[in-house]
């Protein structure tokens, strides 16, 4: 059995007239997909009405709490002391969600308590993503 980390998160997204809007998230982290970590929305905070999962390595979190990190879909940076946004890219748009850094940080902690970094098992994700990959093959 996978072990798995859940955590709450009260975030905000910033809309494009610089509101802040309250979303609700769940930070989410699984032994057997150590690099990775999750953050899934309900569908009452997505523009489909449907829950969407944004899946990001965890070092670009663990970067992104201290400096700006990432390019592509996902971009992290810190706001000041206490916040942190992220930034998701789809077809559909962006959105820029606010984060407690607290939050993320007790998050990302509570994942190296589990596996630590650079104790991750990199063969066992290559050879699950090839078996996926080629359908098993």
């Amino acid at each position: 059995m996978d072990v798995i980390i859940e955590q709450p998160a009260h975030a905000r997204l910033i809309t494009a007239e610089d509101q802040e809007v309250p979303v609700s998230a769940t930070l989410r982290y699984t032994a057997g997909d150590p690099l990775a970590v999750f953050v899934d929305f309900p569908p009452e905070a997505t523009l489909g009405g449907d829950e969407v999962t944004w899946t990001f390595a965890r070092s670009l979190l663990d970067q992104g709490l201290r400096a700006p990190a990432g390019h592509g879909d996902v971009q992290i940076w810190p706001y000041g002391h206490t916040r942190t946004v992220v930034e998701f890219h789809s077809s559909c748009g962006l959105a820029l969600i606010q984060f407690p850094t607290s939050a993320l940080r007790r998050f990302l902690l509570n994942t190296y308590a589990m596996v630590p970094a650079g104790q991750e098992d990199v063969a066992a994700v290559v050879e699950r993503g090839l078996s996926t990959l080629f359908g098993g093959v």
